[in-house]
């Protein structure tokens, strides 16, 4: 894989006299960029294509491949599916449309929502701002109500104004999550207006997503967005309150766009497949979030997760949950489970599990990072209130060996790093499939969302 040759050598004079063998003499002497010779044998050139081929048949040359440009960003979804900021835009069409948004409500401060440069609200908008106490509308968030048990439509989850960030939001630079993934973040139609409504408190209920329907409707909003399904299973669509909702929205020309769920991956797991709506399924994008595992013995292990600090400045001791208890069983004690780990045993150390333990009883024992299987859903990178990393059950027997054979087994768990994702795009592992177990006739999921941090 292109290593450095043992012994001495110089490594940019082997890499000049390989450029002279393809390049023209006359520009043979600029057309070397960079030689890399500290860490492993490679270079970069400008080559025209015959030059190109003319270096692949070298002996010795394992691949030869173009230079791409990188951008950072925070959101990766628009670009990726080809919508870039280079586009041509109307402003005077996009700010005309109004998103209603079924969902937990929306954090109006953000500056994701600011309607800096945002003409008057059309005039269609038939709704209101009933947001509750301290809930201000502007032009941008035009509308608001609540139907859960809180009477204001503020976010105190986030998915819905995260729903809303990337359908609409304006763009917001140098965003990132303590300095990953830096970038701009921006909604697909940053001028569009949004109508927030609430249906959800810990849970939603059928009689909120249709009273929010019903105002959406009348309010006279373009689109529907709604994120959310059954946990066990779809209904027929005449008890369907999404179904039911949507086909009335159908009616007045309002396209309600719907996940197709996040119960994947087998078929005909789809919940929301009424053919008149929209179902989008889940899809990775072109990078990725990884963490690594830094054993004592300078092994290092790939997983998955978003620590946006290392665990500490040096390796930290390493302990198995079945070592760390006086009160479980062994099965419970190496799963993490509730009121199981011994903090006097635990404390400033790096606990490992055999399974995703309770995160409550982790932050109590005072352990400072974890290692765990992956869950259910695989390749997918999550957020923890501490340094985590996620490794397959093949590296996880490493660790284990590693520690076994270790007198002061110690590991650290690296700041998470972005990567790129050549194989994207593929439906993400956790998404629902169709076809519909009611309606085998009707082909769902309808197209994909590439907006998953593979994630």
């Amino acid at each position: 894989m292109g290593s450095l040759p043992e012994g001495e050598c110089s490594s940019s004079l082997h890499h000049s006299q390989i450029i002279k063998e393809v390049v023209h003499p006359s520009f043979a002497s600029h057309a070397l960029i960079q030689s890399y010779k500290r860490s492993f044998n490679g270079f970069a050139a400008y080559l025209t294509q015959e030059e190109k081929h003319k270096l692949t048949r070298i002996v010795g040359v394992i691949s030869v491949f173009p230079s791409r440009k990188l951008v950072l960003q925070t959101t990766r979804s628009w670009d990726f599916m080809g919508l870039s900021q280079r586009i041509e835009r109307r402003p005077e069409v996009e700010s005309d449309i109004i998103i209603g948004v079924i969902d937990t409500g929306i954090w109006p401060e953000s500056e994701s929502f600011s309607d800096e440069g945002i003409g008057p609200i059309p005039s269609k908008w038939k709704g209101e701002c009933d947001g509750g106490k301290d809930f201000v509308c502007n032009r941008k968030i035009i509308g608001a109500r609540s139907f859960s048990s809180e009477s204001s439509a503020r976010d105190k989850d986030g998915h819905g104004t995260y729903v809303a960030l990337i359908l609409a939001g304006n763009q917001v630079r140098d965003a990132s999550y303590y300095g990953l993934a830096n970038g701009i973040a921006r909604g697909g139609v940053p001028s569009a207006r949004l109508a927030v409504y609430r249906v959800c408190e810990n849970k939603c209920n059928d009689i909120d997503v249709l009273s929010a329907f019903n105002h959406a409707i009348a309010d006279r909003v373009d689109i529907i967005s709604l994120s959310m399904g059954y946990s066990d299973g779809p209904l027929e669509l005449t008890s369907d309150p999404f179904a039911i909702g949507s086909f009335h929205a159908i009616e007045k020309g309002i396209l309600t766009v719907n996940a197709a769920g996040n119960t994947g991956p087998d078929l005909s797991s789809i919940q929301n497949y009424a053919p008149w709506t929209l179902s989008v399924a889940a899809s990775d994008i072109d990078r990725k979030f990884v963490d690594k595992l830094l054993l004592k013995n300078d092994a290092t292990l790939v997983g998955h997760g978003i620590n946006a600090f290392p665990s500490s400045d040096e390796a930290l001791p390493l302990v198995y949950g079945k070592e760390v208890t006086n009160n479980c069983t062994e099965i419970k004690a190496r799963n993490c489970f509730p009121t199981c780990l011994e903090r006097s045993l635990v404390n400033h150390k790096v606990i490992l599990c055999d399974d995703e333990p309770d995160w409550n009883e982790v932050n109590i024992s005072g352990a400072i990072g974890v290692i765990y299987p992956p869950l259910d859903f695989t390749n997918i990178s999550f957020v923890m209130p501490f340094p985590v990393v996620s490794l397959s059950r093949n590296d996880l027997n490493l660790v284990k060996i590693f520690k076994d054979s270790t007198i002061d087994p110690r590991v650290q768990i690296l700041k998470s790093e972005t990567v790129d994702n050549p194989d994207a795009p593929f439906v993400a592992s956790f998404s629902s499939r169709g076809p519909s177990t009611y309606m085998y006739d009707i082909i769902k999921v309808s197209i994909l969302l590439l907006n998953y941090i593979s994630t």
